[in-house]
């Protein structure tokens, strides 16, 4: 019969080698995660800072159409007391298929309109529907690509889904830093200048605020 083997004694040196393990991995992950994002972020918050050196004059394009009289009344049966509301559904479709907007948001009703603001990331619109004669008529405004991505970057007007987003990512961003200061912790012993390097990355935003922001 073999003895028993006894299970190897945990040491400081096998300790580190499961944090480092552990670190990496978690790091790497969250680093996948969030690399889009952060080049995202990058970016437009370098277009951000000189916002108004890079965007241009908005493009502006207006349209009309003529609402069908069945929904028209339908619209002007379904007038609410309060003055925001959402559409109907019936409305919203036909203001969607009519219009290159959104018709989620609340409507804006008065005895003689309905107005329905409908801003998006880089650029702005609206509808506006005469509740006498079914006329519609909408405006839509476009800033261009960089004022979108500047839009998304802000979260201005892009939905749950993308705050979700939003939130998500700085989730991973967090891993990515915390666990990239815990790398710097375990492997700072043979780089000296890891902390000072650290350091002035804290010393040199705070100098900045603290001298030349008032």
């Amino acid at each position: 019969m073999h003895a028993p083997i006894s299970p190897r004694p945990v040491t400081k040196k096998s300790r580190k080698a499961f944090w480092l393990k552990q670190l990496h991995m978690w790091h790497w992950m969250s680093s996948a995660v969030s690399l889009i994002g952060l080049l995202l972020f990058a970016i437009t918050g370098f277009t951000l800072n000189h916002a108004a050196d890079i965007e241009g004059a908005p493009v502006v394009t207006q349209q009309s159409a003529q609402m069908p009289p069945a929904l028209l009344a339908q619209l002007k049966a379904a007038v609410p007391r309060a003055e925001k509301a959402p559409l109907p559904p019936a409305i919203a479709a036909w203001v969607e298929d009519s219009f290159p907007v959104k018709a989620t948001a609340e409507a804006e009703w008065s005895a003689d309109e309905v107005y329905l603001a409908a801003p998006r990331p880089g650029g702005d619109a609206w509808v506006s529907i005469d509740l006498a004669t079914g006329e519609a008529s909408g405006e839509v405004a476009s800033r261009g690509w960089i004022s979108y991505l500047n839009d998304l970057h802000k979260g201005r007007n892009s939905g749950g889904e993308w705050s979700l987003f939003i939130d998500i990512f700085a989730f991973a961003c967090l891993v990515f830093a915390v666990t990239g200061l815990f790398l710097l912790q375990l492997h700072s012993a043979k780089r000296k200048s890891t902390w000072p390097l650290v350091g002035m990355g804290l010393a040199i935003p705070a100098a900045i605020a603290v001298i030349f922001i008032h």
